[in-house]
């Protein structure tokens, strides 16, 4: 389980393609202080674990199941990527519960600065916008946001500048690709009134 407040930016080092899976080496610093074999720290959103580690590095086995469903399948050495350990018990909750399991991959359609933020426009397949709704919460990239406003199959969201210059958000143009995690708890409830509904009828 994650919050959605990125703790550093990492460097992808290598990629092993092991056909059907690959093999992420990356470099960072803030999430190696207290890192252990086993542990999970979100890269982009995504959930991955610890496989191997050293002073400047660690290492994580992506599956094909994640590569086919998030960005992670076009990451490349030397991309900027946002890093996330998992919360403890006493961890301060600024953001917002995220599992780090994407929902989809999205696309920035959009970007709209002033002078002190600038609004971000998401696209994202529509049967995903009944899971957001207007000051709810979205992460995208592994960053817990606010959301804006919700089209069909868009939504918006507003970054400040602490976001722009801590996260890829701030160097993501118009066209690329983002991980997408809606909020669990309204996914939750949908079922749960889906059954009682089911029940009733």
């Amino acid at each position: 389980m994650f919050t959605g407040i990125v703790e550093e930016l990492g460097t992808v080092e290598s990629l092993e393609d092991q056909g059907d899976a690959l093999r992420l080496t990356l470099a960072a610093s803030t999430v190696l202080a207290d890192a252990a074999l086993g542990d999970s720290i979100a890269v982009n959103g995504c959930c991955l674990t610890v496989a191997a580690r050293d002073e400047l590095t660690w290492t994580a086995d992506v599956m094909a199941e994640t590569l086919a469903r998030t960005s992670l399948r076009g990451i490349a050495p030397g991309d900027r990527v946002n890093l996330e350990r998992a919360v403890t018990p006493t961890t301060r909750l600024g953001g917002h519960l995220v599992q780090g399991h994407v929902d989809a991959v999205g696309t920035i359609s959009g970007r709209t600065p002033s002078e002190h933020w600038e609004v971000v426009e998401v696209s994202l397949p529509a049967d995903l916008t009944r899971y957001l709704v207007e000051k709810g919460s979205v992460t995208v990239d592994g960053v817990s946001l606010t959301v804006v406003a919700v089209g069909p199959d868009t939504f918006s969201v507003s970054l400040i500048p602490e976001t722009l210059a801590r996260t890829t958000l701030g160097s993501k143009g118009v066209g690329d690709p983002v991980n997408l995690e809606v909020d669990v708890l309204a996914k939750h409830v949908e079922k749960l009134l889906a059954h009682r509904t089911g029940e009733s009828s």
